[in-house]
């Protein structure tokens, strides 16, 4: 199967995903009393702020989930996302904060031209929820239209789930790290598998391989995770200078065994909050890379 045909394969699964999922989305996860709070906007406020930037467009903006909470910045607002109906919600909700809704239109982060970059560039750029979607094969191109995208010295925020919480999580997602990441079982001539397979067998007896559970829809789609180290690298090969990491959703514990302490947890855990902390490396679940265009 060629790139483009996976591409197009797995962009009809994303927006089969999300279709049904505009409406509720910011609610279960921006709105929600039970959601963690949405302590990235804050980071992204930061971001914005001390870059002086006019102008945002968010690539794969959602139901502008993001933009709605940035709006009093008295930013110019724009934003595409791949799925028909995000956009739809997108224009409903920001026309009710005074943003005209021909400023949201439907396109992949995968194209250049879907970016609409006005002649002068955009002054910052965002870009979360999207790469767990993308292929690793096309991580590179999404970050250069990212960067094409830009103004001179515009800044860009791009989130990504960290794969290295695996080591902290001690689940299904530690296994994978391991064998796939660390270990690369996969690469190894099969009489060296054999003979490892009864000592992966006694890892994976260490580990909650049956945790977490699968989440229908999300999980039946590509849902990856980035190594916060690879992909700041990557941003920095695309022509980013003073490129940063950012990390949130602190775990003050493995995820399995918050309902042991479910009060101190996410007490401690929001206590935890801190991106630059480089325990978020491992405690976090989610991070954001952000550069400035050189």
């Amino acid at each position: 199967m060629s790139m483009d045909d996976k591409r197009a394969r797995l962009e009809k699964q994303v927006r089969s995903c999300y279709s049904t999922w505009a409406k509720t989305y910011f609610d279960d996860y921006y709105a929600s009393g039970t959601a963690y709070p949405p302590v990235h906007v804050d980071i992204v406020r930061g971001l914005l702020q001390r870059s002086g930037a006019k102008s945002l467009l968010d690539a794969g903006c959602g139901p502008a989930s993001m933009l709605r909470g940035l709006a009093d910045l008295g930013l110019e607002l724009y934003g595409f996302d791949l799925t028909g109906e995000m956009v739809e919600e997108a224009r409903r909700v920001m026309r009710a904060a005074g943003v005209a809704g021909e400023r949201f239109w439907q396109g992949s982060v995968a194209e250049v031209g879907d970016y609409r970059r006005p002649p002068a560039g955009y002054d910052a750029a965002i870009c979360f929820g999207v790469l767990p979607h993308v292929p690793a094969a096309l991580d590179r191109a999404v970050i250069a239209n990212l960067h094409a995208s830009l103004a001179r010295g515009g800044m860009v925020a791009i989130e990504a789930r960290n794969q290295l919480f695996a080591l902290f999580t001690l689940n299904r997602y530690t296994r994978d790290f391991f064998l796939k990441e660390l270990i690369d079982a996969d690469a190894l001539p099969e009489s060296e598998r054999q003979a490892i397979a009864p000592a992966l067998e006694a890892l994976e007896a260490q580990l909650r391989v049956d945790l977490p559970p699968l989440r229908p829809g999300y999980d039946e789609i590509l849902s990856r995770t980035h190594n916060p180290l690879v992909l700041r690298a990557q941003v920095e090969a695309a022509g980013f200078r003073d490129v940063r990491l950012h990390f949130y959703h602190y775990h003050a514990l493995p995820p399995m065994l918050e309902n042991r302490a479910p009060e101190w947890f996410r007490r401690r855990s929001l206590a935890l909050e801190d991106p630059a902390d480089w325990r978020g490396h491992f405690m976090a679940s989610a991070f954001i890379v952000s550069g400035v265009k050189a």
